[in-house]
């Protein structure tokens, strides 16, 4: 667009023949054609068969004025775009920990819904946290016992994995998301199990306590639910918090499995316990992400001089 006005406004006001012509009884030097460094005009004979020369403010006046309006963008099209709603999934270059992790959810999942229920009970039994396999084998059982969803692909916490996890993951990376949910699915069992085994020895519990079902993956929810709450605008994060948690209370007033429940209490509040850290963290990932723009924008901007050097020369 500079170069078409700056041509339009050096272009001779009087063209050839013209009164300046008349005045001095020949073709002036500013008749004698086209200025230099101007682009080559175009002679187009005029309405009455005369020679005229085309210049590109007409081309562009007509097309401007022929070109239909656009219209406006509908607001909630916009607003979606805006808040690009296909970042609420995980992706396996966006956040590859929840992804990958899904992934394992998806086929446990599967197999517990479609293998032989005897078999099925077996793989449950072995991966449990119960006191007794945690005396035995605690790192086994730790992991094992995370790789299922109680309820399976519809359950509530299968949803909550997938939102929560990748909201954490992409603002902490994906290393710390899952330092995060390992810590309060560790810390939860280990509380809640090591509580067992101290009622069973104080003979507030029978023996077949120790070993009691336990597996899946709600504690760890519950702990990434409290640590992104330390992360949103306060708006949103402290009644996620305030929801989250009432039924978490409503759910232990109800007594139908107080220990899972004391469970999950305590995994939101691990969560919640590490928003001094997840902060540094997530405020020293959009500093490395600024730094990363910035280099791209100024190796851009080099590459763009040095083309632009190239050409002059």
């Amino acid at each position: 667009m500079e170069r078409i006005a700056t041509a339009d406004t050096q272009a001779p006001a009087t063209p050839p023949g013209g009164p300046l012509a008349d005045e001095f009884g020949s073709a002036s030097p500013l008749d004698s054609g086209p200025l230099d460094a101007m682009p080559r005009q175009r002679e187009v004979p005029d309405a009455v068969g005369q020679l005229g020369f085309a210049t590109r403010t007409s081309a562009a006046v007509s097309l401007s004025a022929s070109t239909p309006a656009v219209p406006g963008e509908s607001r909630v099209l916009a607003a979606l775009r805006r808040l690009h709603p296909w970042r609420l999934l995980p992706t396996p270059t966006g956040t590859p920990f929840t992804f990958g992790y899904g992934m394992l959810l998806v086929v446990t999942s599967l197999v517990a819904q479609y293998a032989d229920p005897t078999f099925v009970t077996q793989l449950h039994q072995a991966s449990s946290t119960d006191v007794t396999h945690l005396l035995r084998d605690p790192f086994l059982v730790l992991v094992a016992s995370a790789m299922w969803i109680v309820g399976g692909m519809v359950s509530p916490y299968a949803f909550l994995f997938l939102l929560v996890l990748t909201a954490l993951e992409r603002r902490i990376g994906g290393v710390r998301a899952a330092g995060v949910f390992l810590s309060g699915h560790i810390l939860a069992t280990l509380a809640t199990e090591g509580t067992v085994g101290i009622a069973v020895l104080a003979g507030h519990l029978p023996d077949t306590s120790l070993h009691r079902l336990d597996y899946g993956i709600s504690f760890g929810v519950a702990t990434s639910i409290g640590a992104l709450a330390g992360l949103l605008r306060p708006w949103l994060g402290l009644p996620l918090i305030a929801l989250f948690g009432w039924s978490l209370v409503a759910d232990l007033i109800a007594f139908t499995d107080p220990m899972t429940n004391w469970g999950h209490l305590i995994s939101l509040t691990i969560g919640v316990a590490t928003w001094p850290l997840i902060r540094r963290w997530a405020r020293a990932v959009r500093e490395d992400r600024a730094a990363r723009v910035a280099g791209a924008v100024g190796v851009a901007g080099v590459a763009g001089v040095a083309r632009v050097e190239v050409a002059r020369v």
